[in-house]
Protein backbone atom coordinates (compact mmCIF):
# COMPACT_ATOMS: atom_id res chain seq x y z
CA UNK A 1 0.00 0.00 0.00
CA UNK A 2 2.86 2.38 0.85
CA UNK A 3 4.34 1.90 -2.63
CA UNK A 4 0.98 2.56 -4.27
CA UNK A 5 0.66 5.92 -2.48
CA UNK A 6 4.24 6.82 -3.44
CA UNK A 7 3.61 5.98 -7.12
CA UNK A 8 0.35 7.92 -7.10
CA UNK A 9 2.05 11.00 -5.61
CA UNK A 10 4.93 10.73 -8.08
CA UNK A 11 2.54 10.53 -11.05
CA UNK A 12 0.52 13.49 -9.80
CA UNK A 13 3.60 15.66 -9.23
CA UNK A 14 4.96 14.75 -12.67
CA UNK A 15 1.62 15.66 -14.27
CA UNK A 16 1.40 18.93 -12.32
CA UNK A 17 4.91 19.99 -13.28
CA UNK A 18 4.19 19.16 -16.93
CA UNK A 19 1.19 21.50 -16.80
CA UNK A 20 3.21 24.40 -15.38
CA UNK A 21 3.55 27.35 -17.73
CA UNK A 22 6.82 29.17 -18.07
CA UNK A 23 7.51 32.58 -19.51
CA UNK A 24 8.43 32.35 -23.19
CA UNK A 25 11.06 35.10 -23.35
CA UNK A 26 11.40 36.51 -26.86
CA UNK A 27 14.15 38.47 -28.57
CA UNK A 28 13.22 41.75 -30.26
CA UNK A 29 13.39 40.02 -33.64
CA UNK A 30 11.00 37.29 -32.45
CA UNK A 31 8.76 39.96 -30.95
CA UNK A 32 8.49 41.80 -34.24
CA UNK A 33 7.43 38.60 -36.01
CA UNK A 34 4.92 37.73 -33.27
CA UNK A 35 3.39 41.22 -33.29
CA UNK A 36 2.90 41.05 -37.06
CA UNK A 37 1.08 37.73 -36.68
CA UNK A 38 -0.98 38.42 -33.55
CA UNK A 39 -0.89 41.79 -31.76
CA UNK A 40 -0.67 41.50 -27.96
CA UNK A 41 0.50 43.62 -25.10
CA UNK A 42 4.25 43.54 -24.46
CA UNK A 43 6.29 43.49 -21.27
CA UNK A 44 10.03 44.11 -21.56
CA UNK A 45 12.38 43.29 -18.69
CA UNK A 46 15.64 45.23 -19.04
CA UNK A 47 18.44 43.81 -16.92
CA UNK A 48 22.22 43.60 -16.49
CA UNK A 49 24.24 40.65 -15.29
CA UNK A 50 25.51 42.64 -12.28
CA UNK A 51 22.01 43.77 -11.17
CA UNK A 52 21.01 41.91 -7.98
CA UNK A 53 17.37 43.00 -8.10
CA UNK A 54 17.12 41.99 -11.77
CA UNK A 55 18.22 38.48 -10.84
CA UNK A 56 15.82 38.45 -7.90
CA UNK A 57 12.92 39.32 -10.21
CA UNK A 58 13.92 36.50 -12.55
CA UNK A 59 14.10 33.96 -9.71
CA UNK A 60 11.32 35.13 -7.40
CA UNK A 61 8.80 37.07 -9.47
CA UNK A 62 8.73 35.68 -13.00
CA UNK A 63 8.54 32.11 -11.69
CA UNK A 64 5.24 32.61 -9.85
CA UNK A 65 2.56 30.48 -11.55
CA UNK A 66 -0.01 33.29 -11.69
CA UNK A 67 2.51 35.67 -13.29
CA UNK A 68 3.69 33.00 -15.73
CA UNK A 69 0.07 32.33 -16.70
CA UNK A 70 -0.76 36.02 -17.17
CA UNK A 71 2.32 36.61 -19.32
CA UNK A 72 1.74 33.44 -21.36
CA UNK A 73 -1.89 34.30 -22.02
CA UNK A 74 -1.99 38.05 -22.53
CA UNK A 75 1.55 39.28 -23.25
CA UNK A 76 4.68 38.86 -25.26
CA UNK A 77 7.58 38.97 -22.85
CA UNK A 78 11.04 40.22 -23.81
CA UNK A 79 14.13 40.00 -21.63
CA UNK A 80 17.04 42.18 -22.77
CA UNK A 81 20.52 42.74 -21.34
CA UNK A 82 21.06 46.51 -21.46
CA UNK A 83 24.81 46.00 -21.97
CA UNK A 84 24.37 43.79 -25.02
CA UNK A 85 26.63 44.55 -27.97
CA UNK A 86 24.26 42.84 -30.44
CA UNK A 87 22.81 44.73 -33.36
CA UNK A 88 19.02 44.67 -33.07
CA UNK A 89 16.81 44.99 -36.16
CA UNK A 90 13.33 46.14 -35.15
CA UNK A 91 10.63 48.16 -36.87
CA UNK A 92 12.79 48.66 -39.95
CA UNK A 93 15.54 50.28 -37.87
CA UNK A 94 18.92 49.15 -36.60
CA UNK A 95 19.81 49.60 -32.92
CA UNK A 96 23.38 49.36 -31.59
CA UNK A 97 25.28 49.79 -28.38
CA UNK A 98 27.11 53.02 -29.20
CA UNK A 99 28.42 53.40 -25.65
CA UNK A 100 30.88 50.50 -25.65
CA UNK A 101 34.29 51.89 -24.74
CA UNK A 102 32.88 55.38 -24.16
CA UNK A 103 31.13 54.90 -20.81
CA UNK A 104 31.77 52.71 -17.81
CA UNK A 105 28.24 51.32 -18.10
CA UNK A 106 27.52 50.92 -21.81
CA UNK A 107 23.76 50.85 -22.30
CA UNK A 108 22.30 49.72 -25.62
CA UNK A 109 20.32 52.18 -27.79
CA UNK A 110 17.11 50.17 -27.59
CA UNK A 111 17.26 50.14 -23.79
CA UNK A 112 17.86 53.89 -23.67
CA UNK A 113 15.00 54.48 -26.12
CA UNK A 114 12.40 52.39 -24.32
CA UNK A 115 13.56 52.61 -20.69
CA UNK A 116 15.46 55.88 -20.66
CA UNK A 117 14.39 58.74 -18.45
CA UNK A 118 14.77 62.44 -19.19
CA UNK A 119 17.91 63.90 -17.65
CA UNK A 120 18.60 60.68 -15.67
CA UNK A 121 20.78 57.63 -16.06
CA UNK A 122 18.89 54.42 -16.81
CA UNK A 123 18.21 52.49 -13.59
CA UNK A 124 17.67 48.77 -13.25
CA UNK A 125 15.67 46.71 -13.15
CA UNK A 126 13.50 48.49 -15.69
CA UNK A 127 10.21 46.98 -16.79
CA UNK A 128 8.32 48.54 -19.68
CA UNK A 129 4.68 47.78 -20.49
CA UNK A 130 3.42 48.45 -24.01
CA UNK A 131 -0.04 48.17 -25.54
CA UNK A 132 -0.92 46.20 -28.69
CA UNK A 133 0.18 49.15 -30.86
CA UNK A 134 3.63 49.08 -29.18
CA UNK A 135 2.98 52.36 -27.36
CA UNK A 136 4.50 52.69 -23.89
CA UNK A 137 1.81 52.53 -21.21
CA UNK A 138 3.96 52.34 -18.07
CA UNK A 139 7.60 52.06 -17.01
CA UNK A 140 8.82 50.90 -13.61
CA UNK A 141 12.46 51.38 -12.54
CA UNK A 142 12.84 49.15 -9.48
CA UNK A 143 12.21 45.68 -8.15
CA UNK A 144 8.53 44.79 -8.50
CA UNK A 145 7.09 42.35 -5.97
CA UNK A 146 4.94 39.51 -7.36
CA UNK A 147 1.56 40.90 -6.19
CA UNK A 148 2.35 44.34 -7.61
CA UNK A 149 3.52 42.93 -10.94
CA UNK A 150 0.39 40.81 -11.24
CA UNK A 151 -1.75 43.92 -10.62
CA UNK A 152 0.21 45.85 -13.26
CA UNK A 153 -0.22 43.03 -15.76
CA UNK A 154 -3.94 42.79 -15.10
CA UNK A 155 -4.49 46.57 -15.22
Amino acid sequence: MKYFVFILLFCFSTFASAQKQTVNWLSFEELEQALSTEPKKVMIHFYADWCVFCKKMEKVVYTKPNIEAELATNYYAVKFNVESTDTIQFGGKKFLNLNVGKKRVAYHQIAELLAGQDEQELTLPAVVFLDKAFTIEKRVFRYIAPKELLALLQD
